[in-house]
């Protein structure tokens, strides 16, 4: 069968019920609880789904005396699935909003050096002026957000911006620069330091970020530009509260962007600045399809309060703000170009 005609039987039988179960039966593996999710009988839920796999001439699901798994075509469809519901659903808040004012429901995906400051201030500005619009907001690395992003599943994501810029499928857009902070207790002994080098903490225990994640390689870096080795006692651990807690109630040193450790009580920075600085902040949202008239307000809303936050003292790479915003301006241009 030819993609054409694939293509002519889809148009001609699709219905989104159809949709919406093989989604369901994809997140739980089990057609039994996906039609007692959707309201569908069993067996009108099994035969849904057979309907759908003779049209398509391939399996969909594998079955087995636990539930379901799917084939290789069943991810393909169902990624597919996500798409489309995802696009009728910003269908009918841009609809809503354009007949009742601005409002609608923003996924947002936060990766943690977003999570303590520039998301919080902007949901709550956001709140003052749109009450209706609902906002849900979903933690990750940076890797995952963008893959849910791709499919679909979240509107936008916030966050440190990645290394490879995926021009094609995803917009970048920079909000403001962030240096990093090397923080610990507020008694801790090296606190008292005048100054401190990576050769003075070599021997110290660390809460690190988990390997192979940005904020790793930066560190691993700065220690390799001493030709040091990058610490290798501690804790690794992505969790804002747990690593507040561990360091609180220990000698242990971690790190930090800026402006998180303010809202960190009874942390401090050391004095130690690292040389280079990690990549920009900024918004990220698929450029296949406009944003809903909600979701646009918040990447405004976004870049208002970062705007804020490079005024911060030590949040931005130049005290002239003029050249900062040529240069975050710039980059977005250069990320962003076809």
């Amino acid at each position: 069968m030819t993609p054409m005609a694939l293509e002519h039987r889809l148009t001609a039988r699709l219905k989104l019920r159809q949709l919406k179960l093989l989604v369901s039966v994809g997140e739980h593996q089990n057609i039994m609880r996906a039609a007692q999710v959707l309201n569908i009988a069993q067996p009108a839920a099994t035969k849904i789904i057979h309907d759908f796999e003779a049209v398509l001439g391939v399996p969909l699901f594998e079955r087995s005396s636990r539930g379901v798994t799917t084939t290789v075509f069943g991810d393909v469809v169902i990624e597919h699935a996500r798409k489309i519901l995802a696009q009728l659903s910003h269908a009918s808040e841009e609809i809503v909003s354009l007949q009742e004012g601005t409002s609608g429901r923003i996924t947002v995906g936060a990766h943690q050096v977003a999570a303590t400051t520039l998301l919080p201030r902007a949901i709550l500005r956001l709140g003052q002026d749109r009450p209706n619009v609902s906002i849900r907001v979903v933690e990750g690395t940076i890797d995952v957000l963008l893959t849910q992003l791709e499919i679909g599943d979240l509107d936008l994501v916030v966050g440190r911006l990645p290394e490879r810029w995926e021009r094609d499928r995803l917009t970048h857009e920079v909000l403001y620069y962030e240096p990093l902070s090397l923080v610990a207790r507020r008694d801790h002994p090296l606190a008292r330091r005048a100054a401190l080098s990576l050769s003075d903490l070599t021997q110290e225990s660390w809460v690190l970020p988990l390997k192979n994640t940005w904020l790793w390689r930066h560190i691993e870096e700065e220690f390799h530009k001493d030709n040091l080795e990058p610490p290798g006692r501690g804790v690794e651990s992505m969790s804002v509260l747990a690593n507040h807690t561990l360091l609180l109630e220990s000698d242990m040193i971690g790190v930090m962007p800026y402006n998180v450790v303010e809202t960190q009580e009874g942390l401090v920075r050391l004095p130690y600045r690292f040389r280079s600085e990690p990549g920009p902040l900024g918004v990220s949202y698929r450029n296949s399809e406009g944003l809903t008239p909600a979701a646009r307000l918040f990447v405004k809303t976004l870049k208002d309060v970062g705007a804020e936050l490079v005024k911060t003292p030590g949040s931005q790479r130049s005290t002239d703000a003029a050249a900062l915003h040529a240069e975050t301006a710039s980059l977005n241009r250069l990320c962003n170009r076809n």
